[in-house]
């Protein structure tokens, strides 16, 4: 079988060298870039993010990625967001009494987390639905985590019944926080999975798997 290609989305958003390498090691061909083709036309698309919501909010638009991301969501084109990648998929985060617009594509707000121990940095378990794809063959395995925000509420109305409402794969930390989401074309996890090791690795090589 041919090896798919995916776009990692360059737009400055920190060590995007570890994603790549983690990818190639799955299997996938893998390009390092924020052209519209290669975003556009990629069987995949990775969209990492570390630090402040409101500066990748502002790195992604810097390279048209909102409205590029949104192309592909629209025509069915897989989307795989990780950490802060996860976070600006949701309504708003919230930083220092700071709100920021994010891209809506799921309702909640991004919020510090209510632990005594902030950063939540480390290995930890997660709670993913029956019919996860992601998270296939992974039971009671551990993920790394490195954040202090996250959305700690989950209300989806589904206005059309034959539509699917979203997968939710759960945390906690001083309290549950969501993990994970998987949504058609758009899937996006809280936590690295290419610092996971092998959990990690075989949670890309499930994405790359449903690649079309």
């Amino acid at each position: 079988m041919t090896a798919r290609t995916v776009t990692v989305l360059d737009y400055g958003s920190g060590n995007v060298h570890s994603v790549v390498r983690a990818l190639e090691h799955v299997g996938a061909n893998v390009v390092l870039s924020a052209k519209p083709d290669d975003v556009l036309n990629a069987d995949g698309l990775l969209v990492p993010g570390v630090g402040a919501f409101a500066a990748v909010m502002k790195g992604l638009k810097d390279v048209d990625a909102l409205r590029m991301i949104g192309r592909r969501v629209a025509g069915g084109r897989p989307v795989l967001g990780i950490c802060v990648g996860l976070q600006v998929l949701f309504d708003e985060g919230v930083e220092h009494g700071v709100r920021t617009p994010g891209m809506g594509e799921w309702p909640g707000t991004v919020e510090r987390l209510k632990a005594d121990v902030v950063p939540h940095m480390g290995w930890n378990t997660v709670e993913p639905p029956e019919d996860t794809v992601l998270f296939d063959g992974l039971a009671d395995e551990r993920f790394y985590f490195v954040h202090s925000y996250g959305v700690q509420d989950w209300s989806f109305d589904v206005t059309q019944p034959a539509m699917k409402p979203p997968q939710v794969t759960w945390s906690d930390h001083g309290g549950r926080f969501i993990a994970a989401v998987e949504n058609g074309p758009l899937s996006a996890t809280q936590f690295h999975p290419e610092k996971s090791g092998d959990a990690g690795a075989q949670l890309l090589r499930n994405w790359i798997d449903g690649l079309r």
